[in-house]
């Protein structure tokens, strides 16, 4: 089989290689799956440049998350049938075109759900949900505020707290963004550096501002903290800039303001496999509804990985894709 593989840590485009290696059999209690897509993620750039908090033995191969079919099954696995769709095992890389895993440890993915949703359903959807259900209370009328909106997470959230009854405010880098996070339901698009947050009173209404949602850091985090009402929390859950998260004392202190911190992948082994199903359940519900759609901007085949992985360093609004042929 194919497989987009790395022998050392470094920037993707200096250290990836598209190799042929051994198609995996499954052993009693496993199954072998087939890739149908997969997803490119900033999370993927941090195990290739080996930054990220959980990395791989080398050689290694790329990517985290993708959807599959099963295409075999081992010696005494019940209750799943050759051609069920499931996510691909990705704990020993994405970016290939078969993997085998134990059968209870899989996560099936119902009818219904559209095969490039289900290719990036399994970060940064969750990650979207448990952001607005597991950090604060909110409740619908609530206001939130969240940077780098037009990411994969932000456009998670701007549907999903829609559906929730719970108002947004996105911060973006370029004009051109605002008019599409708007249609997908986002109450209001601000740029940053524009000195947003003298606005936040009129665009709320007076409504406290409860919870501030943070990937980027520097600037725009304290922007962040300064839009957030008393007792407001700001939670952290990615860097795609690399600035650094800055401690605004007098906001701290007279504020009463929290900085707490988010990983989906640390939430899911305390959680257990029960309460991620639980909550892929509800990701699921909405993909099937329509309540929730995430933005695709281009299909790429494994052997033109290079350029796909160009494509997503360019400014855009949607997710690329990765696909064995």
């Amino acid at each position: 089989m194919f497989a987009i593989r790395h022998h050392a840590f470094g920037k993707p485009n200096e250290v990836l290689t598209l190799e042929e290696i051994d198609k995996p059999e499954p052993q009693a209690g496993c199954v072998r799956v087939r890739l149908l897509a997969a997803t490119i993620n900033p999370s993927d750039y941090g195990m290739i440049g080996g930054s990220y908090g959980r990395l791989r033995e080398l050689p290694a191969i790329a990517g985290r998350e993708g959807v599959g079919v099963i295409d075999a099954l081992g010696h005494g696995v019940t209750g799943l049938e050759v051609g069920q769709w499931v996510r691909f095992p990705g704990d020993e890389g994405a970016w290939c075109e078969y993997a085998c895993t134990p059968a209870n440890e899989l996560l099936t993915v119902p009818k219904g759900v559209p095969v490039e949703q289900a290719a990036l359903s399994f970060v940064n959807p969750p990650t979207a949900f448990c952001l607005l259900t597991k950090i604060v209370q909110l409740k619908p009328g609530d206001w939130i505020v969240q940077n780098a909106a037009n990411s994969a997470v932000g456009v998670a959230v701007i549907q999903l707290a829609k559906s929730m009854g719970i108002h947004t405010i996105n911060c973006v880098r370029r004009e051109e963004l605002i008019e599409p996070l708007r249609e997908m339901g986002a109450d209001h698009v601000v740029v940053e550096g524009s000195d947003w947050t003298r606005g936040c009173d009129a665009m709320t209404n007076g409504s406290p501002i409860r919870l501030a949602l943070n990937s980027i850091g520097g600037d725009s985090a304290i922007d962040q903290i300064k839009a957030l009402g008393n007792g407001g929390t700001q939670v952290t859950f990615g860097g795609m800039t690399g600035d650094k998260v800055r401690f605004p004392t007098r906001f701290l202190i007279f504020n009463d303001v929290r900085l707490v911190g988010f990983w989906w992948d640390r939430w899911s082994r305390e959680n257990g496999l029960d309460a991620v199903r639980s909550v892929m359940n509800q990701v699921y519900r909405h993909m099937a509804e329509g309540s929730l759609k995430i933005p695709i901007a281009g299909n790429y085949a494994f052997a033109n990985f290079a350029e796909a992985l160009a494509h997503d360093k360019q400014p855009r609004l949607g997710k690329i894709l990765l696909h064995p042929a």
